[in-house]
């Protein structure tokens, strides 16, 4: 059996981010898993992701960041609360900080690989940190502060 991203599990109504929407056809897909304690999450940068000829631009990265953050904090708190990510309700975040540090520049033609430690979750709040690697080097660094996605961002 094939194991369910994070984003899988996401209604229809919550499906169209660039970053991770499985509805948005344009956008980056991104697709985040548990891998024990931590989260992964792969993505190959297309030739068009350039910052300079041979280097994948810093927002591309900074989206990896974000999207596996979000999916990494709702898929957390419902690790918390011993429930499987189809049920209900719903639990979902949105980025309320975001910092990320570039450490190395990160090389186009090789997948990328984010993986996110849980550091907080305390009320409607969760802190991941995540590391973006290339080849096995750690090109990026960054932090997401999720919040529970507010009422006034919910479909009526």
């Amino acid at each position: 059996m094939e194991q369910k991203a994070f984003q899988d599990y996401y209604s229809d109504d919550f499906s169209q981010c660039y970053g991770c929407g499985k509805l948005n056809e344009h956008g980056l897909q991104i697709k985040s898993y548990w891998d024990g304690d931590e989260t992964v999450a792969r993505f190959s940068p297309k030739e068009y992701h350039t910052a300079t000829s041979r280097f994948v631009y810093g927002g591309l990265i900074a989206s990896l960041v974000d999207c596996h953050g979000t999916g990494s904090a709702s898929a957390a708190v419902y690790r918390q609360e011993g429930r499987d990510m189809d049920t209900q309700p719903s639990i979902r975040f949105v980025t309320a900080s975001i910092k990320v540090d570039y450490l190395a520049p990160t090389p186009l033609g090789v997948e990328l690989e984010a993986r996110g430690k849980i550091a907080q979750i305390k009320g409607k709040k969760v802190v991941v940190d995540i590391r973006v690697l290339a080849n096995g080097q750690t090109c990026a660094t960054g932090s997401v502060v999720a919040v529970r996605m507010p009422e006034t961002m919910m479909i009526k």
